[in-house]
């Protein structure tokens, strides 16, 4: 790309901080109204033959960089006012002490007793069902799951035990 015309490039060096500052100053984000007014000489340079004939270029730029300022903010006013339409999720509540207490005594569990309660109580998969997703007979999974709740029962007992 060949260089800016000298003209340009002057206009460019005395007022591109000038504009920047005005719009820093409307927009209060530094690196955005840098942005702007850069976009703003990019499109004067384009346009230099015919932005070069103006009585004052750097007007043009800066009423340039002022509309682009206004179109940022007004796509932004618009953004924060969709937002807010939006349904606010309730907020997500931690586990409770009681949750912590059964995930932490499940965590002890050997792999497939944990995974056949979880199955069975927390997916609502039959004992068929579960045999038949883990490859065993359903006969295993009732064991799996009879295993599982007597040694779950055991360390919850014993927790409760320790903090009374």
């Amino acid at each position: 790309m060949p260089a800016p015309p000298d003209d340009f490039a002057e206009l460019y060096r005395s007022q591109f901080a000038k504009v920047a500052v005005q719009l820093y100053a409307y927009l209060g984000d530094h690196a955005e109204a840098q942005d702007l007014t850069q976009e703003a000489f990019c499109r004067a340079l384009e346009r230099w033959p015919a932005v070069s004939g103006y009585a004052d270029p750097a007007a043009w730029v800066r009423h340039v960089a002022w509309n682009l300022a206004t179109s940022r903010l007004r796509r932004l006013q618009h953004a924060v006012r969709f937002l807010q339409r939006q349904r606010v999720p309730d907020p997500v509540q931690g586990p409770s002490p009681d949750r912590v207490v059964l995930l932490a005594a499940l965590a002890t569990l050997p792999p497939v007793q944990r995974r056949a309660l979880v199955l069975r109580h927390l997916g609502q998969l039959t004992t068929a069902e579960i045999a038949e997703q883990e490859g065993v007979a359903d006969g295993t999974v009732r064991s799996w799951l009879s295993r599982g709740h007597a040694a779950l029962a055991a360390r919850l007992d014993d927790r409760e035990a320790w903090h009374a």
